[in-house]
């Protein structure tokens, strides 16, 4: 069973996987081609591309342990003094989430194939900002446009998934996975604490997520792990380590894709100040579903994140987030480079069209294209929340993933009171997370229910500190 695409598609995007990790993978496309359908013999190609090992003289060095991880981090601060009072906190939690939901519900209609891959050899920067124009609504200033005439001229649309983010229906956060991680993360601290592991997100998502709510490498582990575990027995195996690498690997070749960055928020959340701290909740969580660059982005975005509680410039968050992942990945290397091309660029259109340029063979939903362009947007944003989040739904790719982190990174470091209204009064402060208890619920609930988790992870780490 393959999961989340056909066996047949799922081999192909491994041997790109393979070879993406640094294998030598000659005369494996012409076996794959070979194949055709037949899933005994895809199996077999399957088997000899996972066998395969890391060329000797691959440039990068990136293990998926912890302590590995942080043997090639560079230096960096891993705890930060911050210390505002109670109403400053509870702006920035709020901001946060506020600020998360904005970009996502930005994001969210431009979901789709037309700006994931582009269409007709135009690049997905270019039809949004046909579809914009289109509706008389460029440069963006607002939400999505339900209508445009990009449709007709161009043949362009928006995403199936989306319902209520168009700016004539959006009067909520409406359900999106972007979303519903950030909710799993605070309902996973709100009951552990900092107790647990890789296998309490198993358990966490069989618990509260259907099959349907699940995409690429949370897919295939959401269904490898139900090979792992029973209903009747669930507690955690002597041998979680061996298994969790079953989970994580067996036929999933989406495990450096973004779906492990997205999930990081509602973790990071309780960690704030803490960017350490955050980095490594941020790996216990990747490491259910990913390896390697998958893990590095939750570690980066929980860094960055927590980082932008204490007020820093753009500049100074993304070192941190950087001073938290190997300094020898291949994402540290794609996110430096995202920065230097926001530094050179002098307007949005050079920043989005250079990016797509030397980032887009990498697939639309990779880790690393969408780390560089989240990057290049907070530095090019600056302190403009408007800007920044814009930004990094302007260039295309996963839309929705980078507005909502760019906007959840700004909306801590500002504070809900600086955000734009013109941006948050159309969620009402409401989310639906299609998530019991969570459904609707006000964003500001969500909030003071973080900042609740971060005072007594707080309290635990001074406990444990004296």
């Amino acid at each position: 069973m393959a999961g989340w695409e056909t066996l047949q598609e799922t081999v192909r995007l491994e041997l790109l996987q393979r070879g993406e990790e640094g294998c030598r993978t000659g005369g494996m496309q012409e076996k794959l081609a070979a194949a055709g359908t037949d899933e005994g013999k895809l199996m077999e190609v399957y088997r000899e591309l996972m066998a395969l090992e890391v060329a000797e003289d691959f440039p990068y060095k990136e293990p998926s342990g912890l302590r590995e991880i942080r043997d090639l981090r560079p230096e960096g601060p891993r705890r930060l003094a911050v210390n505002f009072t109670p109403e400053v906190w509870r702006d920035k939690f709020y901001g946060a989430w506020l600020g998360r939901s904005v970009g996502c519900a930005l994001g969210k209609p431009l979901e789709y194939w037309d700006y994931l891959y582009g269409k007709d050899g135009r690049p997905g920067w270019e039809n949004i900002e046909l579809w914009f124009r289109g509706a008389d609504a460029w440069p963006i200033k607002g939400y999505t446009p339900g209508n445009s005439r990009a449709e007709a001229e161009y043949g362009l649309g928006l995403s199936d998934w989306s319902f209520t983010s168009t700016r004539e229906t959006i009067h909520y956060m409406e359900s999106d996975d972007d979303i519903r991680y950030t909710v799993l993360g605070l309902m996973l601290l709100e009951q552990k604490g900092l107790n647990w592991d890789s296998w309490d997100i198993g358990k966490l998502w069989h618990k509260h997520l259907t099959y349907a709510q699940v995409c690429t490498a949370e897919t295939q582990s959401y269904m490898n792990f139900a090979q792992e575990t029973s209903h009747l027995n669930g507690g955690k195996p002597a041998d979680w380590l061996q298994r969790q690498e079953r989970v994580r690997m067996h036929l999933n070749p989406y495990r450096e894709w973004i779906g492990a960055a997205i999930r990081a928020d509602g973790l990071a959340y309780g960690a704030a100040g803490h960017p350490e701290l955050a980095a490594e909740l941020g790996w216990r969580d990747a490491s259910f579903s990913h390896v390697k660059n998958g893990i590095y982005g939750e570690m980066f975005n929980a860094a960055m994140i927590s980082a932008a509680f204490a007020g820093l410039s753009n500049e100074r968050i993304l070192e941190i987030g950087l001073s938290e992942i190997p300094a020898t990945s291949r994402l540290a290397a794609d996110v430096k480079q995202g920065i230097e091309i926001a530094r050179q660029a002098e307007s949005e259109r050079e920043l989005v069209s250079t990016l797509w340029d030397r980032f887009s063979h990498y697939d639309p939903v990779h880790t690393n294209n969408n780390a560089a362009l989240v990057a290049a947007s907070l530095i090019y944003g600056g302190d403009d929340f408007e800007k920044a989040v814009v930004t990094s739904v302007a260039c295309g790719m996963d839309t929705d993933c980078n507005g909502a982190t760019v906007g959840s990174i700004m909306g801590a470091r500002l504070g809900a009171a600086a955000l734009p209204a013109s941006w948050t009064a159309p969620l009402n402060d409401t989310l639906y997370a299609d998530l019991p208890g969570f459904h609707p619920i006000a964003i500001s609930e969500c909030a003071e229910r973080s900042y609740q988790v971060f005072l007594k992870i707080s309290a635990e780490l001074e406990e444990q500190n004296k």
